[in-house]
């Protein structure tokens, strides 16, 4: 499980870094047309909302990710305050993009409130998409990776179906590690866990579109950030590419809008089920901090 756990923290980080060059385009045939087929890391394009990073760097949503790690690291398990800390001294002087979950956020540190309820009331699924760390970290402990994916989340986005999409996800994770095939993981969770969640209506919608074209069905699920639009969209890539981590993260960014926190959420979930081998090594060695990522995960065995 080891090798598996591994691939799935690095392949978080790959999607979010293979996504970083065309995210936040909405148009498809525009990322045809000047990226081509997405399957290498991009540099940004100097009018895009990341045009302060290079190739190989994380988005926004990828460096909370790494200081995430980086906590767990230090305090081996997580502790929110110690997260809190580190999550306000990433933006105390950020020279990347700040979204408005963190704005608000950081409005509520400023106003007085703690980590428990400083949250903005955001539904946007990036909050959740940072977890594969703590998968990682809890990966034998279900209770307190729940407890642990759940206060992370509200910590930046308070909205309460976006938390209960980092538990889902999170579950559905745990059981992949645990040997069980993604579509299998994602039918069980949802009926013994979310059964009478909106998640469920989530899932069987992403479900029953795994043989459609995903630059469509994404499109028409809606490509934005918001949880609502983007939970069924990545049930769709796992389901479609169940034993394809690389086409799905691919797929991902051709389908456009938020494919940042789409791809981290597919490549949590399918980097746990295929392991070693399957991500390809031209997403990760260029990855800047690809060393440092290694040795955190070292760190916390």
């Amino acid at each position: 499980m080891e090798n598996r756990a591994v691939t799935m923290v690095m392949a978080s980080f790959a999607a979010d870094s293979l996504a970083l060059g065309a995210h936040w385009v909405y148009d498809t045939p525009a990322i045809e047309t000047h990226f081509g087929r997405v399957d290498s890391l991009l540099e940004p394009q100097p009018n895009s909302y990341h045009a302060s990073k290079t190739l190989g760097d994380f988005t926004h949503y990828g460096d909370q990710m790494f200081v995430l790690l980086e906590s767990l690291a230090a305090k081996k398990g997580f502790s929110l305050v110690d997260f809190s800390t580190r999550w306000r001294a990433l933006f105390k002087n950020y020279s990347g993009y700040v979204d408005e979950a963190t704005q608000g956020t950081l409005a509520g540190y400023e106003s007085g409130k703690g980590p428990e309820d400083a949250g903005a009331l955001s539904d946007e699924l990036a909050g959740a998409a940072r977890i594969a760390p703590l998968v990682y970290c809890y990966s034998d402990h279900l209770e307190n990776l729940m407890e642990a994916v759940q206060a992370q989340t509200k910590m930046t986005h308070s909205d309460p179906l976006t938390v209960e999409s980092a538990a889902f996800f999170a579950e559905v994770t745990f059981r992949v590690l645990g040997g069980l095939p993604p579509i299998k993981a994602l039918k069980e969770v949802t009926e013994e866990s979310f059964s009478g969640s909106e998640l469920s209506e989530w899932v069987n919608s992403g479900l029953e579109t795994a043989a459609d074209d995903s630059v469509k069905i994404i499109a028409h699920f809606g490509q934005n950030c918001h949880t609502p639009e983007a939970f069924p969209g990545v049930i769709h890539l796992i389901a479609k590419y169940e034993s394809d981590l690389k086409e799905a993260l691919i797929q991902s960014v051709m389908a456009g809008g938020d494919s940042a926190a789409r791809g981290m959420m597919v490549g949590m979930v399918l980097g746990a089920h295929s392991g070693a081998g399957t991500l390809p090594e031209e997403w990760v060695s260029p990855l800047n901090k690809g060393q440092q990522i290694t040795e955190l995960l070292q760190q916390l065995r």
